[in-house]
């Protein structure tokens, strides 16, 4: 069964919007899946076996692509690794995968399934978006053939490669996009010799496509969002949440709103490995999102969205250092302390009493907050930190970072460490940072591992994360998380690089 959750006011919505053709706003869902895994195996099943498990998963999404349908949703993202999942080496794989031709060939496997050999995942996807009138964005695996003419040739004679592939509302193969920054563990997969700015066009909108690590990248989230001036992002994922800083949600709602544009993220939903975390972002609001630990339930949302947001002038123009240049660094008695998230060495500085200003520094990057608490408890502890350097665990990639944080408990050789609730209560607050970037993606997370509503913060065009009054906020983490992309490898996946 698949639950569903949409807005009561964007029903009376599509029904307008069907009548009179506007397109000036679109509905987009998004299904974040619990996958049907295979058997861990050393050898290859059969083709047949494969394909069983294909069309366990693809009855799945049928339920929710339907339902979407039903609901006038005009787009479905669903996840990376939604269709076979992700246990594989890169021989198990092989029987999951097929060709899948260049979208300029003008195919539509629905009405022509053998013109590109077997090609039954195709076809099925296909046939639902035609089927359907929805335009259906799915990830599988991609097979090329290659021979010792290329140098680069794996030793099997063939490349494989993680795609996405969109299919319109009439069952037309409209793009195709091999994964370019391959996260550590996708040893399944072969990385593309060139970034691909895969975009195409709708009457709602113009859309981009990656998938998952992508976004941490220049080439090519920000690109075909710069260079191809995209409206909307399509993003299947499979993202492991690793608290406090990188968790889907927050992550991916701030990159829609630095970017200026919508993003629809559709993560798998696996709570062992930690992944859950989808939801539909628009530059302005979080419209909706999805992020459950306690069940294996799979979830569809959907929500009205603005066809093209930046012509209603989003984002802002922010210069992320203007305010903290200004500052002189607040003095404090106490002396800084090194801890670790995500296997990066933060500089902190421990929150004293229920109001203060701080300043914690590490190379380059200082960090100044202002705060003032409900009250000060004995019981939690909150620390200012700053991280200035090259990340190099599970891929590489140079990020400056200024972050709030509560601690696991008041021991603070815990700050850093995962944890799910907050009973102290921020009423003002103002983070900033001497940052070297101009990407910098702000967020709060609320206990609960909720998010905070728009209205209760904002972000000022010099640069401060700041309160904006009402209601005292429970928080686990707020953060300015940069990433400098001229200091990266030369592709975040693939092991050590010359640092440009």
């Amino acid at each position: 069964m698949v639950s569903l959750y949409f807005p009561q006011c964007v029903v009376s919505f599509v029904l307008f919007a069907q009548a009179v053709g506007a397109m000036d706003t679109f509905i987009a869902a998004v299904y974040e899946h619990a996958v049907i895994l295979p058997n861990k195996t050393e050898s290859p099943v059969s083709n047949e076996e494969a394909l069983l498990l294909i069309n366990k998963n693809i009855d799945i999404l049928e339920n929710a692509i339907k339902l979407a349908a039903r609901q006038g949703a005009h787009i479905i993202v669903t996840p990376e690794d939604g269709i076979y999942g992700w246990i594989f080496t890169r021989e198990t794989i092989y029987p999951y995968l097929e060709d899948i031709p260049d979208p300029e060939v003008n195919w539509i496997p629905c009405r022509d399934p053998k013109r590109f050999g077997f090609t039954p995942v195709q076809e099925r996807l296909s046939c639902l978006a035609k089927e359907n009138s929805i335009y259906i964005v799915a990830n599988i695996g991609d097979k090329k053939p290659c021979n010792t003419t290329d140098p680069q040739c794996p030793r099997d004679g063939r490349y494989q490669y993680n795609t996405n592939v969109v299919f319109d509302s009439e069952g037309r193969l409209t793009a195709r996009y091999h994964k370019y920054n391959l996260f550590e563990p996708e040893i399944q997969f072969d990385f593309p010799k060139d970034s691909e700015l895969v975009t195409f066009d709708t009457p709602f909108g113009k859309f981009g496509v990656f998938t998952c690590f992508d976004i941490f990248s220049y080439d090519p989230a920000v690109m075909v969002v710069k260079d191809s001036r995209v409206d909307s992002v399509l993003l299947p994922t499979a993202w492991y949440n690793t608290l406090p800083l990188l968790s889907a949600v927050p992550f991916h709602s701030a990159w829609a709103r630095a970017m200026g544009v919508n993003v629809l993220a559709a993560n798998t939903h696996n709570t062992r490995m930690h992944m859950t975390g989808s939801g539909i972002y628009s530059p302005d609001a979080v419209r909706v999102y999805y992020y459950d630990m306690e069940t294996e339930n799979g979830q569809l949302l959907l929500s009205e969205l603005r066809s093209r947001p930046r012509q209603h002038g989003f984002p802002a123009e922010v210069d992320w250092s203007a305010y903290a240049r200004t500052v002189k660094p607040f003095s404090s008695e106490q002396a800084d302390f090194q801890g670790t998230i995500y296997f990066d060495e933060f500089s902190f500085t421990k929150l004293m009493g229920s109001a203060g200003n701080y300043t914690v520094c590490q190379k380059d990057l200082c960090c100044h907050l202002t705060y003032k608490m409900s009250e000060s408890r004995m019981d939690e502890a909150y620390v200012l930190g700053a991280f200035d350097g090259l990340h190099t665990v599970e891929g590489q990639y140079y990020l400056q970072i200024c972050t709030l944080l509560k601690c696991q408990t008041t021991n603070l050789r815990t700050c850093g460490e995962p944890v799910g609730s907050a009973f102290t209560k921020f009423e003002e607050f103002s983070l900033s940072g001497t940052f070297g970037t101009k990407y910098v993606f702000p967020q709060i997370v609320l206990s609960g591992s909720q998010l905070a509503l728009e209205r209760y913060y904002e972000v000022s065009r010099d640069g401060r994360l700041r309160s904006r009054g009402g209601a005292p906020l429970p928080v686990l983490v707020m953060a300015l998380y940069g990433r400098v992309f001229e200091r990266d490898p030369p592709r975040l996946g693939q092991g050590p690089g010359k640092v440009q």
